[in-house]
């Protein structure tokens, strides 16, 4: 199930990998908007806050990890590009002890911070303690999300990306199941949707790891490669520290942005917490592209084809370009339908989301480039470039929100996000064009 992408059509290739990573983060996506829908339905608009508030600040936690993984990805597709077998697996144990004890650490720290944590994101009083309880239980599932992630991540490396999304289709369908038995039949709220969460997690994270012990066991290290290579050491340190700050800071800002929409009251927290959810899933596809495409580029970095991975550059940007189209035509026509959805008898809250998502929606064209130039980035070892695109995004997007949002509204904040997609876009873009030499990528014989 391993792909190659140093060899055979480019669009194919890029096709074919990409498709089951999407696929998984639609299914995990639709998780996310199914657990809104069942918690907004059938416990309230005020449940509809604390999981939503909660949503973002797990999407910050996970993304550390998550940048950790995606790094030490990077280095293991550069080795299995080049075809060093032997520098591969012992980078994949040298990270594996690395990331596994960095994620109890964090675990640790979530439960020992979390009322200092909830103060700082201005959570209501009227629904403090729901975002407390669901929190405290949620943060159990830390450590799963490390174990598989770090599998995911190997899998993908090696151009298996079919395996992660088997195991992330089993934790969906559980979520769900588990949700509807939690909240609707035990009838334990915020609590039960919580608890849904982490048995689903530890299925997921078991799952991988077994199946990777038990069916893909020549790719593991073995007893001579159990020993800390302080070369790997810091080509893992310089590729996931920097991933995951990148991952972390896109991360921050955004729940530095949950937590000013706080100020605006429950209706707009509320409001919020739907469209970022239905925004989430309308754009992730060309989130996991550029992810994907990150995995081409190291590849082909490893195998020294430059030729190869500029005419990528190429087909991956005219595919991105056409999804982000279709998806900008839908997303605004349809916003309406899209927040009815899940508010049901409040229109103001449906009228705040539909503002936020037409914003957002008509623009998808600049996050679909963004996440491109951070792949492409990646995937050349041009780590600091990256997080410099992160930097400028989601510093427009903050300074922007906190200092005119409180004068002129709330819907400020929606168009600074797009003002820090358009203006990381176009350092990229003027980046490459000078020192990646981009100026010569006009076509691709595929």
């Amino acid at each position: 199930m391993e792909r190659d992408l140093t060899k055979d059509k480019i669009a194919s290739s890029l096709i074919l990998f990409s498709i089951p990573m999407i696929l998984g983060n639609l299914l995990q996506q639709l998780y996310n908007i199914v657990d809104t829908y069942i918690v907004g339905k059938f416990v309230g608009n005020g449940a509809i806050g604390a999981v939503g508030s909660s949503y973002t600040l797990m999407t910050f936690l996970t993304s550390i990890i998550i940048g950790l993984c995606m790094g030490s990805g990077i280095l293991f597709s550069m080795y299995f590009g080049a075809r060093k077998e032997n520098q591969m697996k012992v980078s994949f144990f040298v990270s594996f002890i690395s990331i596994g004890l960095l994620s109890l650490v964090l675990e640790l720290l979530c439960f020992i911070l979390l009322p200092f944590i909830l103060n700082w994101l201005q959570i209501p009083q009227s629904i403090y303690h729901d975002t407390y309880l669901y929190l405290k239980i949620i943060f159990v599932g830390i450590i799963f999300t490390f174990i598989y992630n770090y599998f995911a991540a190997l899998l993908r490396a090696l151009g298996n990306s079919k395996t992660p999304l088997l195991f992330l289709a089993l934790s969906t369908i559980s979520n769900i199941v588990l949700d509807l038995v939690f909240v609707l039949v035990l009838k334990k709220g915020v609590a039960g949707a919580a608890i849904a969460t982490v048995i689903s997690q530890v299925l997921s994270a078991l799952g991988i790891m077994l199946y990777v012990f038990f069916f893909k066991r020549k790719i593991l290290p073995g007893k001579e490669h159990f020993h800390f290579d302080l070369e790997i050491f810091k080509k893992l340190k310089d590729y996931s520290l920097m991933t995951c700050l990148q991952q972390g800071i896109m991360n921050f800002g955004i729940l530095m942005i949950q937590g000013l929409v706080n100020s605006f009251g429950l209706d707009v927290m509320s409001a919020f917490s739907v469209a970022v959810k239905i925004d989430s899933f309308a754009y992730m596809p060309v989130q996991d592209f550029g992810n994907a495409f990150s995995t081409f580029v190291a590849q082909n970095q490893g195998a020294k084809q430059e030729t190869r991975i500029k005419q990528g550059l190429y087909v991956a940007s005219l595919l991105s370009f056409v999804f982000c189209v279709f998806i900008s035509l839908g997303v605004c026509l349809f916003s309406y339908q899209l927040m009815a959805l899940f508010v049901s008898g409040n229109s103001h809250i449906i009228q705040i989301g539909m503002t936020y998502l037409r914003i957002e929606g008509s623009c998808y064209i600049g996050i679909g480039c963004l996440f491109l130039l951070y792949g492409y980035y990646r995937g050349v070892g041009k780590m600091k470039m990256s997080l410099i695109l992160t930097v400028i995004s989601l510093g427009t997007r903050v300074g922007l929100s906190y200092i005119f949002a409180p004068i002129w509204g709330k819907e400020v904040i929606w168009i600074s996000i797009v003002i820090g997609w358009i203006l990381a876009d176009l350092v990229g873009i003027v980046y490459g064009i000078k020192k990646e030499n981009w100026r010569h990528v006009n076509g691709v014989n595929d």
